[in-house]
This record gives C-alpha cells, structure tokens and sequence, in this order.
C-alpha cells in the first residue's frame, strides 16, 4: 500500500510541475514515478515515516485545521506586535514538553511548532523540545500543551 501510495503522489506532483497531459509524457511520468519508488524501496527509504500515509486521513480532518487557524491566528498577533510602535516583544528560550514516541510524532510536533509564526524549535530531544518564542504568551501558550495533545492524538498508535 506504501508503494502504491508514494507511487501516487510522485506522479500527481510530476503531473503539476509538466502541465502536459499527452499520452507518451504521462506514461513517462508515470514509469519516472514507479522508478524512483523502485529505487527508493531498493535503498529502503520508503518506510512508516518517510511515507506516513497511516497519518492521512486524520490529519486532514483533525489536525491541518486546527494547526492551519492556529497559524492565522499566531500570524496575525506577529503582524500586530511588528506594526506596534514600541514593538512589545519578550523573546525567551523555553522547553517545552513532548509526549509522543515516535520520531515521526516529534517531527510534526516541532515543525507544527515552526510553522506558527513567533516560535521556532530549537533543538529536539526524547520528551522535551527547546523553543524560541517571541513573546512570553506565545510561550505560555506552548506549554499550556494543547499543540502536544493534539499531535500525540494523532499519532496514535505505534
């Protein structure tokens, strides 16, 4: 299923970047696409976290939402501050807890972290990520821990 899926998704992207749709260049692109996952299965890099495709459907019902309005909202509150003449910032390097076990879970968890404008991961470790954070509501923000909850939630199981 991983293969088929990759397989997929490499030649959609390959069908968005050409914008050519006779039958010989998507037969290309579709024998590129199996290519490159051959290869790829062959150097085994097409694994559970390379390709999380047991992530797909709840990410996208749950989770991409609510990272995608947390985003707006932390983008609007850095407009706010940068416009703001005395520029209110009160930057601190915070650790943050992590609760998930998987590499793949504390990867989404730190990027989700990155994503949200005025926070960047710092440095990632088993059970704790080290943040900047512009602001010390941002930080508190962080660590109440719902963003932890809600990726721990979706990783589910192992």
């Amino acid at each position: 299923m991983r293969l088929v899926s990759t397989s997929l998704v490499l030649f959609v992207f390959w069908l968005l970047l050409s914008g050519y749709f006779t039958p010989f260049l998507v037969s290309v692109g579709l024998a590129s696409a199996v290519a490159v996952v051959a290869f790829a299965r062959r150097m085994e890099v097409v694994d559970r976290e390379g390709h999380p495709v047991h992530l797909g459907p709840r990410a996208m019902l749950t989770y991409w939402p609510w990272l995608i309005k947390e985003i707006v909202k932390s983008a609007w509150d850095v407009s706010r501050i940068i416009v703001h003449p005395r520029l209110p910032i009160s930057p601190a390097l915070i650790t943050v807890k992590s609760t998930q076990k998987t590499d793949l879970g504390r990867m989404v968890f730190a990027n989700s972290i990155t994503l949200t404008p005025g926070t960047i991961s710092v440095r990632v470790g088993r059970g704790e990520i080290l943040v900047h954070a512009l602001t010390a509501d941002t930080a508190e923000a962080l660590c109440a821990g719902e963003m932890d909850r809600r990726v721990t939630r979706l990783e589910g199981e192992p």
